[in-house]
């Protein structure tokens, strides 16, 4: 059936918010916006405010393209608020958003389900952090609910290992610790239910951190990314696999490391990936043949599905 950009009606295109990662979102939001009017779109950018709720109101919105990164709208806060609003909106819902977002629970629930997944260990207390140098260094510590590498590091001994779980504290209450797995860094693309050919990451810097997401010009991305049909299916599968067990939908990232012994591990889902010039779905898609503007097109389009 063919959609035309009269059948989704007024869209919002949610960015900024408040989160850490507010100017990233601003220029995915951007991106999507003009993508969309390309396309004949009734397409209206919004800086997400508290007030967001009553603007989506008072605008008469029949739609949301949410490309908000990081709290308030990758975590099921924004997502809750359209429920209740009674507005499509793109992307996964509350539970998929919460649990993707938290990459503590994520782990536990691919660990549950037998997906494979670096040993962890949520540290609350400073006393903790003995039991957290028993997973074996180097380590990578993370801020259970940021996004874009915000407040991680790796870690090679308990002295590092204390000064960067203070730092990650800053970010957030919850930090976690997870073993460092030496290897190849693959992400996948995920557009409603299929995988996007793998993107392989390669970066000078110590691991791909915020930099060399956003402003780094030695990022190198292949894409083809270089394994075997065979095994880029297998990759793709698990992404797969492991995207629809935390409930996530519509469209994400699934990334994924693989060791010296070709064994891959689940690092974490992204349910609000970035759109920005440096990112990494629109990049697959291209591989698959979708340009930007028809990427976006198709992402709104999911939420047809909706009503």
């Amino acid at each position: 059936m063919t959609i035309t950009a009269q059948q989704f009606g007024k869209v919002a295109v949610l960015m900024g918010g408040q989160s850490a990662e507010r100017e990233v979102s601003l220029n995915s939001g951007q991106a999507v916006l003009d993508g969309l009017v390309r396309r004949g779109v009734d397409a209206h950018g919004i800086d997400a405010g508290r007030d967001v709720l009553q603007q989506l109101v008072d605008g008469g919105f029949d739609r949301v393209f949410i490309v908000l990164h990081g709290r308030g709208g990758e975590d099921g806060v924004i997502q809750g608020g359209l429920e209740i609003l009674g507005l499509p909106y793109t992307g996964s819902g509350v539970q998929g958003s919460a649990l993707g977002m938290d990459k503590y629970r994520c782990k536990l629930l691919w660990s549950g389900l037998s997906l494979p997944t670096p040993g962890f260990l949520l540290v609350k207390e400073e006393a903790q952090l003995v039991a957290a140098t028993e997973l074996g260094f180097p380590l990578m510590v993370k801020p259970v609910h940021e996004g874009s590498s915000i407040g991680m590091a790796k870690v090679a001994n308990a002295d590092e290992l204390r000064a960067a779980w203070l730092g990650a504290r800053e970010y957030d209450s919850q930090v976690m610790v997870e073993r460092w797995i030496t290897g190849r860094e693959y992400t996948a693309a995920i557009l409603a239910d299929t995988a996007l050919p793998l993107i392989r990451l390669e970066t000078p810097h110590t691991f791909y951190d915020y930099a060399a997401k956003y402003s780094s010009n030695s990022t190198k991305y292949h894409c083809p990314c270089g394994l075997d049909a065979a095994k880029e299916q297998e990759l793709q599968r698990l992404a797969l696999d492991a995207f629809k067990a935390v409930g996530a939908s519509g469209w994400g990232r699934v990334d994924i490391m693989m060791d010296a012994e070709q064994q891959p591990w689940l690092i974490e889902v992204n349910t609000v990936p970035g759109m920005t010039d440096h990112s990494l779905v629109p990049m697959a898609a291209r591989q698959y043949g979708l340009d930007f503007d028809e990427l976006v097109w198709q992402i709104l389009a999911t939420t047809l599905e909706h009503v």
